[in-house]
């Protein structure tokens, strides 16, 4: 029973995976180099974390979907839109 449970939690992994495209986790200084790079940039926010406050950024740059987290927040470029998220999942 426990193995029919273990190889449908990695499947649904794999399928969150999937769908979510492909994810670059960057630590904040290049997160914010990438951000200086865009044109337009549109940023998810979120904060999150249970013992210790941790924020967490996403964004798409050429395709590709960049996410950071970080102890403390991160100055945003002023030309970046900002949307306000409750949670940010990524899978894995």
């Amino acid at each position: 029973m426990a193995a029919g449970a273990a190889a449908g939690a990695a499947a649904a992994i794999a399928r969150a995976i999937k769908a979510s495209g492909i994810l670059v986790q960057l630590d904040p200084g290049e997160f914010q180099r990438i951000l200086g790079r865009a044109e337009d940039p549109l940023v998810v926010v979120a904060q999150g974390g249970v013992f210790r406050t941790n924020y967490q950024y996403l964004m798409s740059y050429k395709g590709l979907a960049f996410y950071c987290r970080s102890s403390e927040p991160i100055p945003l470029d002023g030309r970046a839109e900002v949307v306000a998220s409750q949670r940010i999942w990524i899978p894995g």
